[in-house]
């Protein structure tokens, strides 16, 4: 199995909310998340585009804060790690990480609201490594229309429009996951170089708001960009995400306890990361009468099977050459039977083998596709930002 490129991980959002930021002991098994690297090894990932995520509904300056913040936790887990870790901000960079055993890692911010409607933070970012930018998280921007809104701009207005030339001009990927099917085409109908949806179904499969309809994998493959299946399981099949917006609403319904935040605060500059409170999700099994709902509405199974459905309906119409893999693993509980972390690969990767694919097909879903289209976007920038190797 060739080296994959994963496009979408949410680790540096968990060491915000459970670690404070400390980035140490990834190397050794870490059973409390679905990322370390002893897993990322034995799952295959020979890259991994790392989101920066905040809420999309932090004001905007704060939001630029904490995405900084991010950006920052991921160069410092880096460091941490450097015999099994490389920042890659090139498609160069990936290849040489490859070379030497280590575990390429790019950055993807996840919702344009992180920009402040600013090209001079976009082009700040840049410079800082960031290689894609969603457009919308699950909020709308003042400039793009999300998939689970109403929409407000018609997909995108002039500032959005305006927002992914400037990120095109400059090398920095068009990323469609979470955006509304008008947005995608306008983002299309505005692109010059190719996009990709980092984490995302396909919505012939499962009409579900965050899956990505035929006629725009058609355009995807006309484009010539990429589009990243996802692993996460409401959005692989009806059954489950039947089952996850009623235990949703029993889980109200018994009044669960609370978090402490909606979005767990950073360490100030004089308080030891180690003395934060943890940021814990309250176990649904433990509040009183959600347990029995369980066992009376058990969850409808999800394998590995339904991925490689997905995978293969968008290889059906997008094209073998225009699709990849995003797990989107540490941002989602709710992952296939047998894939509940990022040891999981090689599960699709038998699967896939076993319905036919050839060695040279499962080696551009792995990662020659998108190394393609970040190299690609770096051909056509015409001032690239990231910054280069001495």
């Amino acid at each position: 199995m060739e080296p994959i490129i994963d496009g979408h991980n949410d680790l540096p959002m968990q060491l915000r909310g459970r670690y404070g930021y400390r980035v140490e002991g990834l190397d050794e098994p870490r059973p409390e998340l679905q990322t370390d690297i002893p897993r990322l090894r034995a799952g295959g990932v020979g890259g991994q585009f790392w989101s920066v995520y905040v809420p999309g509904d932090l004001g905007e300056p704060e939001a630029v804060v904490a995405t900084m913040e991010q950006i920052d936790a991921v160069y410092r887990m880096v460091a941490a790690h450097p015999d099994d870790l490389a920042i890659a901000c090139s498609a160069d960079d990936v290849e040489r990480a490859f070379q030497s055993g280590r575990i390429a890692s790019l950055i993807g911010i996840e919702g344009g609201h992180s920009l402040a409607t600013s090209l001079g933070v976009l082009r700040a970012f840049a410079r800082l490594g960031v290689r894609y930018v969603t457009l919308t998280h699950n909020e709308n921007t003042s400039w793009a229309d999300s998939a689970v809104r109403p929409p407000a701009v018609a997909g995108l207005n002039d500032d959005g429009r305006a927002i992914v030339r400037e990120m095109q001009r400059i090398g920095v990927l068009v990323d469609l996951s979470h955006v509304a099917p008008v947005t995608m085409h306008a983002a299309l109908d505005t692109a010059f170089a190719p996009v990709i949806f980092s984490h995302s179904g396909v919505r012939a499969l499962h009409d579900h708001p965050r899956n990505v309809p035929d006629d725009v994998l058609a355009r995807l493959r006309d484009n010539g960009g990429v589009i990243q299946l996802t692993f996460v399981a409401p959005f692989l099949t009806a059954e489950y995400r039947a089952w996850m917006v009623a235990a949703e609403a029993e889980w109200e319904r018994l009044g669960p306890p609370p978090r402490p935040a909606d979005w767990p605060r950073a360490p100030r500059p004089a308080e030891d990361p180690a003395t934060m409170p943890d940021w814990p999700d309250p176990d649904p099994l433990t509040v009183p009468g959600f347990a029995s709902w369980v066992a009376a509405n058990p969850r409808p199974p999800v394998t590995v099977a339904h991925v490689a459905d997905h995978v293969e309906h968008a290889r059906d119409v997008a094209g073998v050459d225009h699709i990849g893999l995003g797990g989107d693993y540490d941002g989602t509980t709710d992952l296939p039977e047998g894939m509940g972390d990022v040891s999981g690969y090689p599960l699709l990767f038998t699967e896939l083998s076993g319905r036919g694919w050839s060695a040279d097909d499962l080696g551009k879903l792995a990662s020659r596709n998108i190394l393609r289209v970040l190299r690609e976007t770096e051909r056509l920038a015409q001032e690239p930002l990231w910054p280069r190797p001495s």
